[in-house]
């Protein structure tokens, strides 16, 4: 069967944000602080079975992630072993007959900026988040992108970048969201910083889909 690569990304460190953020959606081994990860997410989605086995008998390296959907899955690893991260990820492009060229090249979808936000919104969002609370008078970057994956780096780069907070990532499905909040200026500095490094990631440009 024919994989389609849709994401392929490696972090080289995880933030402590990020990496606690995986660990409260994570149904498999908790990754923690300053551990390295690759995401990958292919379609058809059943197929991330066969490449979570791949990547964990190729080294040591423990999946905190791993969601099958009809048509898109998504798997996370990770150590405290750069080396054994991208040993992984090879031995999973190579049994694939891949490389990282064939991965899709992410889109930037939305790119929103709430300033100042209010109570009421505040509670509607931390209803349904799995990581810090928006709180009044912040300012909230809502990032949506495809393929959803990405989402992961993203919100990585954006913890990396300045003093914010992680509220949410949704990193699989059609579409990606990063929701992240803070001081404007420390939220401005992440925007910037995540939207280059989203556009400087290569690949190959992926048909945008209307539908979720």
């Amino acid at each position: 069967m024919k994989i389609d690569l849709r994401t392929y990304v490696y972090l080289d460190s995880l933030q402590p944000q990020m990496a606690s953020f995986i660990s409260s959606i994570s149904k498999g081994y908790f990754p923690v602080a300053e551990e390295a990860c690759a995401i990958i997410e292919i379609s058809p989605g059943i197929e991330i079975n066969r490449v979570t086995d791949i990547a964990l008998k190729a080294t040591n390296v423990k999946p905190g992630v791993q969601i099958v959907e009809r048509l898109f899955g998504l798997l996370e690893v990770h150590s405290d072993s750069q080396a054994d991260v991208r040993q992984a990820g090879a031995s999973v492009l190579e049994a694939l007959s891949l490389d990282e060229n064939d991965r899709m090249k992410p889109t930037i979808l939305t790119s929103q900026l709430i300033k100042n936000i209010s109570d009421h919104h505040c509670q509607l969002i931390n209803k349904v988040r799995h990581g810090n609370m928006v709180l009044r008078g912040e300012t909230l970057y809502v990032l949506e992108l495809q393929p959803a994956a990405y989402a992961f780096y993203a919100a990585n780069e954006a913890e990396k970048a300045s003093h914010i907070k992680i509220i949410e990532v949704v990193g699989y499905g059609s579409f990606g969201r990063v929701y992240i909040s803070g001081d404007e200026a420390e939220v401005l500095v992440s925007k910037d910083i995540v939207e280059e490094r989203i556009e400087g990631l290569t690949g190959r440009e992926m048909p945008l889909k209307a539908s979720q």
